[in-house]
């Protein structure tokens, strides 16, 4: 079938192969979250190396890469035109534009590695290769332009906990590699490589079972109450919804946490709200957190979303910040986060502001904090904060000295009930399972969860629900590997599994220029 498959599409017209490419790249995003339907890389890959491959120079194998990558990205982040909706009067000119225009540069980082295959031999050569390349490509998305390493082929597999579990290893790039040279597959001949990709699959299935076997650490003596106040983002910043807003948080607040405290009342009660939850200038207004406090039992802590702002002598605005606070009931400010990782765009204008786009409310770009910070508030096991995106970058959201537990705040509300929340979700998954720690996630409209050390997600509210979550806080286990190497584990396995490839171009290389030694 995979034959007959591929024989088909390298005998079609260089038109026709383009606009192939462009579908295998569209069905590719399949794969991706929400859907998940990993199969489809066995067509999607091989057919994107077979067109690649058939192409009588680099000029046109660069277009089908590109096409294909261009479907791949366009079909994985059409969501970020559910954003420019929320204020189409302003904006109405880039709703064609934007998800195009943004997978133009996510294609970009497909064409390179594609490329390097071409130049290798078929079989086992040109898959390592591939794979390796696709791996580095991924990597280096992380830093380019301060990064956006959204959507990494590995997250394919964080549908569950239990294929999740090699990222505690090896991290999502070590997830990626191997999705690669599995998807490779059906280009090599023989039953060998399927039934290595069989043993590769089971071992895979194996360990995860095996690690979710493992005794859990036993749960932290603080109940968690995370609060979804379903707020959309048409009304967020309008004058006259402020005070309900906050209402609506506070009356959330006040009712599970005191049924929460009831049910254990030994226990720290600590209650998280979403990204920029508060209508005001939490840190900053006495009467806010005088309202916040009266909303929380005697002893329990509130962290809290919230823009934070710094004014000039005069009375200027000088600066602001995303951040989380922490409060105690007394409506005391025990620690601060300011969000390091800045959205493009949304919170800071690229470029010096020669693109005169800017999607968040408010005419001043947003000041960066000074990256990975632990909070300790007294009572408190020490976590880390991660607000919105900074939860997608692997191997920067733990800080140093290690924490007990990860909280990622955000506001998907952007994105409305499209696949946007859903991906950001299974990234958060991933960074539970590469920290091995406990991470909670409290999102504006949804999705908000809790997730175990291992990845296992043990509490849930959907996108478009008003409600609140309330649970122990689970334990951490012992830092993995990933946590302790960061990226240079699959850094030196993309590496290795390039080497081979290069050294076999290599030598034929020498042979073909001189054929007479």
């Amino acid at each position: 079938m995979f034959d007959t498959f591929l024989a088909r599409l390298g005998a079609l017209s260089w038109q026709r192969q383009l606009l192939a490419a462009l579908g295998l790249g569209l069905l590719s995003a399949l794969a991706l979250p929400p859907v998940h339907a990993v199969p489809v890389l066995l067509l999607a890959i091989p057919g994107l190396l077979t067109l690649v491959c058939g192409q009588p120079n680099w000029r046109r194998a660069a277009w089908i890469a590109f096409a294909w990558g261009w479907g791949h990205g366009v079909a994985g982040i059409w969501w970020v035109t559910e954003a420019i909706l929320k204020d189409v009067e302003h904006f109405w000119w880039l709703v064609p534009l934007a998800a195009p225009v943004l997978a133009v540069a996510l294609a970009a980082f497909i064409v390179l590695p594609v490329l390097v295959a071409r130049l290798l031999p078929a079989g086992w050569p040109r898959v390592f290769a591939f794979a390796g390349a696709w791996v580095l490509a991924e990597l280096a998305r992380g830093f380019v332009l301060t990064g956006f390493p959204w959507n990494l082929i590995g997250t394919v597999w964080a549908f569950a906990a239990l294929p999740a579990q090699g990222a505690a290893i090896i991290g999502v790039h070590g997830l990626s590699l191997a999705t690669m040279l599995l998807a490779g597959v059906p280009l090599l001949h023989g039953r060998t490589p399927w039934a290595l990709a069989a043993l590769t699959l089971a071992a895979f299935a194996g360990f995860g079972a095996w690690r979710l076997s493992l005794p859990d650490p036993p749960d932290q003596p603080v109940q968690l109450v995370l609060v979804q106040g379903n707020v959309a983002q048409e009304v967020k910043w309008q004058q006259d919804q402020r005070m309900p807003i906050f209402r609506r948080y506070l009356g959330l607040t006040e009712t599970a946490a005191q049924a929460a405290h009831l049910a254990a009342p030994h226990d720290q009660l600590v209650v998280i709200w979403p990204e920029t939850a508060s209508p005001f200038l939490l840190t900053q207004d006495p009467e806010a957190r005088r309202m916040a406090a009266e909303a929380l039992p005697v002893g329990a802590r509130l962290l809290g979303g919230t823009v934070r702002a710094e004014w000039s002598p005069d009375g200027r605005l000088r600066q602001v910040w995303n951040s989380l606070a922490v409060l105690d009931s007394a409506g005391r400010v025990q620690g601060v986060y300011d969000k390091s990782h800045l959205v493009p765009f949304g919170e800071y204008m690229p470029l010096a502001g020669l693109i005169p786009i800017r999607m968040a409310a408010g005419g001043m770009d947003f000041s960066a904090g000074p990256g990975p910070v632990p909070l300790a508030p007294p009572g408190m096991p020490p976590f880390g904060a991660l607000i919105c995106y900074e939860v997608i970058f692997p191997a920067a959201v733990t800080p140093k000295p290690r924490p007990e537990w990860l909280v990622n705040i955000t506001n998907d509300a952007w994105f409305g009930e499209t696949s946007g929340p859903w991906q950001h979700l299974a990234a958060a998954r991933l960074r539970a399972v590469e920290e091995g720690l406990p991470l909670a996630r409290a999102a504006q409209t949804g999705i908000s969860a809790v997730f175990d050390a291992r990845g296992r997600r043990l509490a849930f509210l959907p996108i478009g629900a008003t409600g609140t979550l309330t649970l122990p806080l689970p334990g951490a286990v012992a830092a993995p590997l990933f946590a302790r190497s960061g990226l240079v584990l699959p850094g030196f396995a993309a590496l290795l599994c390039m080497l081979p490839g290069l050294v076999k171009w290599r030598l034929i290389r020498r042979r073909v220029l001189s054929p007479h030694r």
